[in-house]
């Protein structure tokens, strides 16, 4: 049949190859190519010396092993060659050779860690060992398909020689022979007690360790999916225990050539069992009441919102036309600030002769003119004429405790009186923060401090990059992960990209992908596409969805993320600025059971003291920018010289230990769950489409809808960004008016400081606004 000749012949020469450059012997292995346009494969027979193949000989199958082209029979592994193909679409040949090498690395349980950056580029963050199965077996073809997911493309198979893959003829025998280069290498230094190519004893030992770590994980989940589908052999058909199962017939097989089976769209958000207290999982018990659970464990979240059914209010309430404040009411707000600001207003407007718009802090912009604040206290802020504003905007976020909460300051003050805020120089107060954090949420093994939440963004996409040795970072589209070149992208609207890169060059954000919020397929989708160019070197989230949650996300979205990136090789990065100590001591990963690699922080790390930012993660990467670490030109450059200065480190360490002590947290999540009850309860009464919702202390007050629009709707984006944005400032101003800062008129943060007499005070205020908004 001529239409395989091509892809006949191609086996024969890379077998040819093979054999001229030693990598081949006899029968001792096997060699396929993906045959083009077709859900087929074209693979060497078995038992025949390769030296004498011609392309007569050659096997052609399709992917459920039937028999297309050739008379004799196929390798024996050609139900894992299959698997591959159809587990990976960037694979167009495979190359599996019985090495002596491979057989030591195996035997000491050695994998073989990133050596130089050729390897990392070529074949992957590390080359893997996959545990012993025997030949042709489902086992060995399950473990191997679990394995090659994650977008590498060198793996040792235990007692079994190599398996290399390549996107085409070159590059596979180019995989090859960077295999057997960093193999023998890695055992020179092994045998020798030498330093593979400059690496430290210390830092292989770490990595040595993770990937211990990683292949028990990976073992057990094998272990588990193997029982699975044993059972479904079984019940599934007769006599299947002596007969091969048919790759079509596994469960979540792809559909077709170059195709990745779906994972399941989420359950609805509101069930329980979507909701289960991390503690509880961790003790392995199911809890009947587990936001309770969460609650008592340290958590603010009394109960994850029902996702599916906020988003339909608020899918209602873009639908409907703008219900604002009635024009009267609104002429007496406005004249607040005037009458009543007037102080601030000359500050200000003094201001923008030497500051661009007169203040430095986005958050700072409110309409119709910013408001200059003299003094903070607990739950309330004061500005220059006097007035006094429950302050839920609380630095937009970070401050859980309550503004300029007494005993951390004093602990400053001390620590100016002895230090100064900066030396250059090492202080105890890093050890004991880092030392703190590690504590709290394990999997930091590692913590990193700069001078900001956008800092630690860079630094973290930098490490992520320098130890996956893969291009692109995708995010959740609307999310704000602070304002370095490559996040300015899709920013604040999900599906903008460049909208907002003014002034940034294109080349910035070209490794750059968004995809929707708390949409899993896209996100797979997004992978499986990054896989052919490059490869994905980082996920990045905000735990709750976009914009502290504005975008809530199903409570299973993290853990679904957490497997998406094991399976493609990609590190998972939680921004937890606003999250982190928010939901709980623990994070939102502790909250929600999910282990990120790396975890990002801004200003909460210090309380809300100023040059605050930090990255902490895996130790393996973390090592990646570590200062104290010689060698040029293998580490990923950082610095900062108001990095962790003492000010800030002695805030962070003793802002968490209040936090801790006062369970701040918890008792913050209870301000936020009163005021969304009472939210609710005024928007009901007055028959307004608003809507409220809260995750913990984070609580968010929609009346516009701005933030619900994107371009999967471009019509109604473009007809009611403008008029919707208008109304939100407008909202935001009203409340002001009526002594509560909000941040943008949508959003509020409460804090330990709001007792049940502040919540109820700020309701009679927002009832008020609320009575003002004109009738439907």
């Amino acid at each position: 049949m001529g239409q395989y000749e091509s892809s006949k012949d191609l086996v024969v020469s890379i077998c040819r190859t093979l054999l001229e450059r030693g990598y081949l012997k006899a029968t001792e292995g096997n060699v396929s190519v993906r045959v083009p346009g077709r859900d087929a494969l074209a693979i060497t027979p078995s038992s025949l010396d390769y030296s004498l193949m011609k392309a007569a000989d050659v096997c052609v199958l399709d992917y459920r092993l039937s028999v297309l082209s050739g008379s004799k029979k196929a390798s024996i592994e050609a139900g894992m060659h299959a698997a591959v193909y159809q587990q990976r679409p960037d694979v167009n040949v495979i190359i599996h050779t019985h090495q002596p090498y491979a057989s030591a690395l195996a035997l000491i349980r050695k994998p073989i860690p990133p050596l130089f950056d050729e390897q990392a580029r070529f074949l992957g963050r590390s080359v893997e060992i996959i545990p012993y199965a025997p030949s042709g077996t489902s086992f060995l073809r399950r473990r191997v398909k679990s394995r090659v997911a994650n977008g590498h493309n060198a793996f040792i198979l235990a007692s079994h020689g190599v398996l290399i893959f390549g996107t085409d003829v070159e590059q596979a025998l180019h995989n090859m022979a960077l295999l057997e280069k960093c193999a023998l290498d890695y055992l020179l230094a092994l045998a020798t007690d030498q330093k593979a190519n400059k690496i430290p004893l210390f830092v292989r030992e770490i990595a040595f360790k993770q990937l211990r770590d990683d292949e028990k994980k990976v073992g057990e989940q094998v272990r588990a999916a193997a029982a699975r589908l044993a059972a479904a052999d079984v019940a599934g058909a007769a006599g299947a225990a002596t007969a091969p199962a048919a790759l079509g017939a596994e469960p979540a097989a792809a559909a077709g050539a170059g195709e990745t089976a779906t994972l399941p769209e989420p359950k609805a958000s509101g069930a329980a069992t979507e909701k289960a207290a991390p503690a509880a999982e961790a003790a392995g018990e199911s809890a009947e009441t587990p936001n309770a659970t969460a609650a008592a464990n340290g958590y603010a979240i009394s109960e994850y919102p029902d996702v599916d059914a906020v988003y339909a209010r608020l899918n209602a309430l873009v639908r409907q036309p703008l219900r604002k404040v009635r024009r009267d009411a609104m002429a007496q707000y406005l004249d607040y600030f005037e009458t009543e600001c007037r102080r601030s207003k000359e500050l200000t407007d003094e201001a923008k002769e030497y500051i661009p718009g007169g203040v430095q802090h986005n958050l700072a912009f409110n309409d119709p003119f910013p408001i200059a604040i003299e003094k903070a206290e607990g739950a309330y802020l004061w500005d220059v004429d006097g007035n006094r504003y429950i302050d839920f905007l609380q630095a937009g976020g970070p401050t859980m405790l309550g503004s300029n909460y007494a005993p951390v300051r004093e602990k400053v003050t001390e620590l100016l009186q002895s230090c100064g805020p900066v030396t250059g120089l090492f202080h105890e107060y890093e050890l004991k923060l880092a030392e703190l954090l590690n504590r709290l949420m394990p999997s930091i093994e590692m913590f990193r401090m700069f001078g900001s939440g956008t800092e630690a963004v860079m630094a973290a996409l930098r490490a992520a990059r320098t130890a996956t040795g893969k291009r692109y970072v995708i995010k959740n589209g609307g999310a704000y992960h602070g304002w370095s070149d490559q996040m300015v992208y899709g920013l604040h609207v999900p599906g903008t990209r460049r909208f907002e890169s003014k002034g940034i060059p294109r080349g910035a954000t070209a490794h750059t992908c968004e995809v929707y919020p708390n949409d899993i397929a896209a996100l797979r989708r997004k992978l499986i596409e990054n896989r052919a160019r490059g490869g994905t070197a980082a996920v990045i989230l905000e735990p709750v969805g976009p914009e502290s949650g504005t975008r809530p996300v199903a409570f299973d979205y993290n853990q679904r993320a957490r497997e998406l990136c094991d399976e493609f090789g990609a590190l998972l990065i939680f921004d937890e600025v606003v999250t982190g100590f928010r939901l709980g001591m623990g994070g939102a990963q502790g909250y929600f059971g999910v282990k990120p690699d790396l975890t990002v922080f801004g200003k909460c790390i210090s309380g809300g003291y100023p040059m605050a930012g930090g990255v902490g993660g895996r130790a393996d990467v973390m090592m990646r920018f570590a200062a104290g670490i010689g060698g040029m030109g293998q580490r990923a450059y950082v610095g900062g010289t108001l990095s962790a200065n003492p000010l800030s480190c002695a805030a962070g360490y003793f802002a968490l230990l209040e936090m801790e002590r006062t369970n701040a947290p918890v008792v913050a999540g209870h301000a936020g769950d009163r005021l969304t009850k009472g939210l609710t309860d005024i928007i009901d009464r007055l028959g307004l489409p608003f809507v409220a919702y809260n995750q913990g202390s984070i609580v968010h007050l929609e009346t516009s809808g701005t933030m619900l629009l994107d371009l999967r709707s471009p019509i109604l984006l473009a007809k009611g960004l403008k008029s919707r944005t208008h109304m939100m400032k407008e909202m935001g101003a009203a409340y002001m008016a009526s002594g509560v800062i909000t941040l943008a008129g949508s959003r509020m943060y409460a804090s330990m400081a709001d007792t049940d007499e502040v919540i109820d005070d700020a309701l009679q205020r927002f009832e008020r606004v609320m009575a003002s908004v004109e009738r439907s």
